[in-house]
């Protein structure tokens, strides 16, 4: 007897800075998900955040002009609809599994993930709540912070507080070369490292564009920059490391060496460090893992100083998926080959929806409403 074919629908793009990352992720995504086991529908989010349906996206993913193809696509769309944004989700039917490849903002930060939740749909990756906290930099290192997870030092500020933030007073505090950066972006967008008062006052103008909440990190001397992947949901594991030496010269791994030209950028898969320091990390990056309350995927990121401390750097709960992505890389060298991986996400969101499906509501009949005596005086 033959089993059904599970429905993916497949979802890229994006209006973010990482349009163009996310586009490379899901075509490496659907050209390895076995069509004897999947049925693949492709939804590509425009930059405006228009979502094409699947015969327009599938017309990009085979390279015709995107912006030619997106301004035929709205030729006659009705944009007073308030579904007019996602009425192409409704041209296919009986989706089983939505996965999500959208990086950075409405991907990773809870917005898509509140619309699978009211579809009612498993779908790839973390909760709404662990999504948008994992999204803000600060957030999360609040969170690790509170429970004990190593850190970089650093300050948050908006532009209502920025006034308390002068360089006099964060260099005093957190040393003369900083990282400053927008707390809600991804791939390196956003990011400025600094030296002295002019670069720092520039970088927080520059950030602006990207976020009204600004954070600034103490930098690390001469760090390492190690990953590891998470895969699982509650009794998740964690692969063997990665690390990465950028070109020299470079300040610092940003979104020119990670995607436009990364070849200058020399990979360790998988890295050789003392036994310790690889346990230590891999269990820091579980236990983040389980703080955020992260569900089936993540990368978390590290600096390791001159004496071997890691420093937890953030977590990437929709990591790329490109030719030169980290995350199936290192799965990759832990035994799980890029399908075999993407299987197994799709087996832990159809996992986390049933187990989710089990929670209980109550619902109780108010009945007739009876009102106590008031308390409050008549101010007449």
């Amino acid at each position: 007897m033959m089993t059904k074919k599970l429905h993916i629908a497949l979802m890229f793009g994006g209006n973010s800075s990482e349009h163009d990352v996310s586009k490379r992720s899901a075509h490496n995504i659907y050209d390895a998900l076995d069509k004897d086991k999947y049925d693949v529908s492709v939804f590509m989010f425009t930059k405006q955040g228009f979502l094409l349906g699947n015969e327009d996206s599938m017309k990009i993913f085979d390279g015709e002009n995107e912006d030619e193809v997106v301004a035929e696509a709205m030729k006659g769309v009705d944009m007073s609809n308030p579904l007019a944004n996602v009425q192409n989700l409704s041209e296919v039917k009986d989706v089983d599994v939505f996965y999500p490849v959208i990086h950075g903002n409405m991907g990773e930060d809870g917005t898509i993930q509140g619309l699978f939740r009211l579809l009612n749909k498993p779908w790839i990756g973390s909760g709404i709540t662990s999504s948008g906290i994992s999204f803000d930099k600060d957030l999360t290192k609040q969170l690790l912070t509170l429970h004990g997870i190593r850190n970089t030092k650093y300050v948050a500020f908006t532009p209502e507080t920025m006034d308390q933030y002068p360089w006099e007073k964060v260099s005093a505090d957190l040393g003369e070369t900083l990282f400053v950066k927008a707390a809600r972006q991804g791939s390196s967008v956003g990011i400025y490292k600094v030296r002295n008062k002019k670069e720092y006052d520039q970088a927080v103008k520059d950030c602006l564009q990207y976020d009204y909440k600004i954070m600034v990190e103490e930098a690390i001397k001469n760090p390492r920059e190690v990953e590891c992947s998470v895969l699982g949901n509650r009794q998740a594991k964690a692969s063997k490391l990665g690390a990465l030496t950028i070109p020299e010269g470079d300040d610092f791994y940003d979104y020119n060496n990670k995607f436009v030209d990364a070849s200058g950028v020399v990979f360790e898969l998988p890295v050789e460090l003392p036994e310790a320091l690889t346990k230590e990390i891999q269990q820091m990056s579980l236990d983040a893992f389980r703080v955020l309350d992260n569900r089936g995927l993540a990368r978390m990121d590290f600096l390791v100083d001159e004496n071997d401390v890691p420093y937890f750097g953030e977590v990437n709960n929709l990591p790329g998926f490109t030719n030169i992505s980290l995350y199936p890389q290192m799965w990759a060298v832990s035994g799980i080959e890029y399908s075999e991986l993407i299987d197994q996400l799709i087996q832990l969101a159809i996992d986390e929806f049933n187990d989710n499906a089990k929670l209980s509501f109550d619902f109780v009949e108010l009945g007739q409403e009876k009102i106590g005596k008031g308390l409050l005086k008549s101010q007449n």
